[in-house]
Parts: C-alpha cells; structure tokens; sequence
C-alpha cells in the first residue's frame, strides 16, 4: 500500500511537473505568437499609412507644379488642373485655391466671384463676417476657388483665411519653408464638421520669390490614417498636437473623436512616427485583446488538463506533444505568411516606386521651361493617361504582360480609328508595355490633324512581325503615316524626339530609326524578343501572384 500510494505520489508529482511544463510552455508560446502578430500588423499599418500620406504630398505638390503665371484674381484657376488632380486621387474632401491679394485688389476680386457664380462673392473673415483691414498693404489670404463645387463648398469662396487659428499659421510656414505644409487638426467645411488636416501647398509666380497662393487639399483623419476595424488586432490613436495628453481616436464608423488620456490609463503599447506636411505626427498603437490574459487562460486549460490525466502519463505526454506541435505549426505558418506577405508589399513597392519615376520624368519635361502651357498641359494629361491605362491593362493581368493589340485598343491613343494594325498579337512584359503605351501616344498624338497637300487624313499603318527562332528572334516594329510629309506632319515634341529616339530603344534593348519617304513617315523599332516578351519578369511576378492562395 506504502509502495503504491509512492507510486501514485511519483506518477501525481511527475504529472504535476509536466503539467506545470505544458502550462508554462502554452503560455510562452501563446503570448510569442501575438507579440510577432501584432508587431508585424502594427508596422504593416504605419508604412500603409505613410505611402497614403506621401501619395497626397505628391498630389499636392504636382497640382502646385501645374499652375503657370496664375493670376491672383481668377476665381477659376482649379478648372484647369480637375482633370490631372483626379487622375492621382479623389478622397478629398474639398481642393481650393488661397490667393494672396492685396485689399486693392478686393474688388476686382469680388467681381471675379461673382462672374464665377459663387453665392457670396464679398470678401468676409474666415467665420464669414464682415472683414475689417487693419494693414492695407499686408497681402491677405483669400479663397477663390472649390473642388468639387456643391451647395455646401460654394458658399466658401470669398473667405479671408489668413487669421483663422489653424490655416493662418499653416499658410505662414508654407511661405517660409517654400513647400507644402499640413494644418493642425481641424473641423472642415463648418464648425460641426469632421476633424481633418488641410495641405498647402504655395504657387509661385514665374521670376517671383513670393508665393502668389496655395493650392489646398483637405483630407478627414478617419480616412487618413485612423482606421479601426472589428478584425483589426489594434486600435489607432492620433496624438493631438493641439492639446497635451489629448487623442484622436476614430470609431469603426470613421467617426474621429477628442479623448483626454488619464493619469491611470495604460500608455499605447507602441507609437510610431509618420511625416506629412513637413512635420511628425505619433500614432499611438493599443492592443483590442489582452495577450497575457488570454494566454494565461490558455496555460489554466492546459494544466487542468494535465493534473486530470496525471495517472494517464502516457496520455499527458501525447497531448504536450500534440500541444506543442500545433503551436510551433503556427508560429510556422504566422512566420511563412510574413515572409510573403513582405515579398508582396517589396513588388508592390518597386512598381510603385518606377512608375512614379517615369511621371516624374513626363511631368518634368512635358512642363519644362518655355513650353506653350496649352500644348504642355494637354500633352502632360494625354501622356500620364497612357500610362494611366497601361497601369490599369497590367492590373487586370496581375503584371503578366499586356497583348500587344490590347495597347492600340485602348482609348488612350489618339486617332485610333485611322491605325490599321498588323502582326501576331504577342503578350509584351510589363516593362516594354510602358515603354511601348507612352511610344503609341507620342507618334499618333502627332499626326497631322489637318487635311495634307492631297487633301486627306494621314492614313497610318502599325506593322511588327517575330524573326528567327527562340534565343535568336529579333522583334521589328514599323509606324508609317501615308499621306503625310515633313511639311504636314506636327514636328515631335522634345520629350517625343528622346522617347523615339533614345528612351524607348533602350528600355527594350534595340535600335530606332525616323525618316520620311516620297509619301509617308516612317518610325521604325527592332529590339530582341528577350526583352520584349522579359520570361524571366513574367516568372517573377506568377510567383508572387500566387502566393494568396499559398497562404490559403
């Protein structure tokens, strides 16, 4: 009885030590897996809401960059930039243009208002009562101009916004800094509106080192940055830099409230920086869920397990080992899908990062210097409207190539009506197909619109066909406008002469040559099917498509 009351007391103990094993291993492990789960969302959530942050800078500083000469007392200056302004993004809640006017030119200004329709074309103070000067040649910021025009936005215009708590002094750090600039938070469109920031960004007049205005965007936090949701593992907190001690919280309706942190109140478990309008803002990261408790559930669960099957030791033991390899499985499969999940974001991030680069390049050499500002400006919208929809034809095929047809269909290329095209309907990479989009839209956009010396339309003609045989196939490309002659034909544009001749052979690795014959004008492209057709592209981007249902 002694012997088997030892053996019971060694088979409790030793149930009893691998129960408290199991429990503290459970507990380990449980809480290890949110750690790395929650991090990695926490840092996936902070760069995701930076890259939206430096796409609105972008936005805004393009929009500056578009306006020519602007006249401080036109009340319509946004008409002509609506279309590149929505070709970038449309989550604004209103875009507006402050001009800089001195109080002698009010009423010319009161007039322009009111040409543009706008209901109150007096100019008032920023809370719409009447504005009273107390420095006649101090310049004053006005509001002259809404995107998009409404009955709530066009009663705005005419409003002087330089003494207005939050835009005055954003204005002013514009003007100094020459860049754009975020407000603090404020409530737009009225009192009662929802909290948002506003980004300025100053127009400078051709020879003139102070800004003629600024253009304005103004953006709600909800959308912004602050998105809570019902899966999310955290919630997102905004540091006021209005108020010391103060958050800015939104709820899963986006609606973005004040919260005043107490003494006693836990601290956010981790605050990362984001820039934006030449500043830092924290945001602050609390868990929805307590790891501890819940592991500590977890590791309770496991022991009481243990300690009921303490005289089934075989039993205990199959079921830490089961509990252990179920949870060193996920910690697998948690640490696999970030692997992947950081392959995706590192692809998405190099297309974003070329195709930024080439709008770069459009913008900088459609806009240089000395061109005629309509003739750039409709070049600019036709040329990233090319790149616009060879984005959206790679989108469509998860970057895996575009037919080759597919580009000439598009209505993105002028005169499309009068391309006879011929040749097998080749997929081309993602690279050529770029190069090849912005290559369509320079020679048709400069075919003669006119009637030529014969009295009719240049009839166009696209041919390419495939010569040789797998590592040796040469691709040749020819564009031939009939009816055309160097007197005819619109001369190429600067940037058109580098894109024929120099940019687009050298992204696909050949050779071009332009001339003109006794009838046509003749564009001529060879280049190895290698770089046409890029397999090793094409084999890059099906493995990373593939990976969501991997993960599945």
């Amino acid at each position: 009885m002694v012997r088997l009351g030892f053996i019971i007391g060694f088979v409790a103990v030793i149930g009893v030590l691998l129960s408290g094993v199991a429990a503290w291993r459970a507990y380990d492990q449980e809480v290890a897996i949110d750690r790395i789960a929650l991090s990695r969302a926490i840092d996936v959530n902070a760069s995701l809401v930076q890259d939206r942050l430096t796409e609105r800078e972008l936005l805004a500083r393009v929009a500056s960059g578009l306006f020519r000469s602007p006249s401080a007392v036109r009340a319509n200056m946004l008409e002509p930039l609506r279309t590149s302004i929505y070709a970038f993004k449309t989550d604004f809640v209103v875009a507006g243009w402050v001009a800089r006017l001195l109080p002698s030119k009010f009423a010319q200004a009161s007039a322009a208002l009111a040409a543009a329709q706008f209901p109150n074309p007096q100019i008032r103070s920023f809370d719409d009562k009447p504005r009273s000067l107390t420095a006649p040649d101090k310049p004053i910021d006005i509001l002259m101009d809404v995107e998009p025009r409404n009955a709530e936005t066009a009663i705005l215009p005419g409003r002087s916004l330089d003494q207005q708590p939050m835009l005055g002094p954003m204005f002013a750090r514009a003007m100094q800094t020459r860049t754009s600039v975020a407000s603090d938070p404020v409530n737009l469109m009225r009192s009662d509106g929802p909290i948002g920031v506003v980004l300025a960004a100053p127009v400078f007049e051709e020879g003139s080192e102070a800004p003629a205005g600024f253009v304005t965007f103004s953006y709600e936090l909800a959308s912004l940055m602050l998105t809570n949701d019902e899966l999310s593992l955290f919630s997102v907190v905004l540091k006021d830099p209005r108020k010391t001690g103060s958050e800015l919280i939104a709820d899963d309706r986006g609606n973005v409230t004040t919260r005043l942190r107490q003494p006693d109140d836990p601290a956010p478990l981790v605050i990362r920086t984001v820039t934006f309008g030449g500043r830092d803002w924290s945001l602050g990261y609390y868990p929805k869920t307590n790891a501890a408790q819940r592991a500590a559930r977890l590791a309770a669960v496991v022991a009481a397990i243990g300690l009921a099957l303490t005289s089934i030791l075989c039993g205990l033991f199959g079921y830490v080992v089961y509990n252990n390899l179920r949870l060193s499985r996920e910690i697998e499969v948690r640490i696999d899908f970030e692997r992947r999940l950081t392959a995706v974001i590192d692809e998405l991030n190099h297309r974003v990062k070329n195709i930024l680069a080439v709008i770069q390049s459009i913008v900088t050499r459609t806009l240089r210097h000395g061109s005629d500002i309509d003739v750039a400006r409709e070049l600019l919208i036709g040329r990233i409207h090319a790149m616009s929809n060879v984005v959206s034809l790679l989108s469509e095929s998860q970057w895996q190539g575009v037919k080759l047809k597919g580009l000439f269909e598009a209505r993105a290329i002028p005169h499309s009506d009068r391309i006879a095209i011929n040749g097998p309907d080749i997929t081309v990479s993602a690279r050529a197909a770029q190069s090849l989009s912005l290559l369509f839209f320079e020679l048709a956009s400069h075919s003669d619109e006119g009637l030529s010396l014969v009295g009719k339309h240049p009839h166009i003609v696209a041919h390419w066909e495939i010569e040789g045989e797998d590592s040796e196939s040469v691709f040749h490309f020819r564009w031939e406008e009939f009816n055309t002659s160097a007197a005819t034909r619109r001369e190429d544009s600067d940037f058109g002469i580098i894109l024929l001749d120099r940019v687009a052979p050298e992204a696909l690795g050949g050779l071009s040559k332009r001339y003109f014959t006794d009838v046509s004008y003749v564009y001529e492209l060879t280049a190895p099917m290698d770089t046409v057709v890029d397999m090793t592209e094409r084999d890059r981007t099906m493995q990373i498509s593939t990976l969501p249902n991997a993960v599945k």
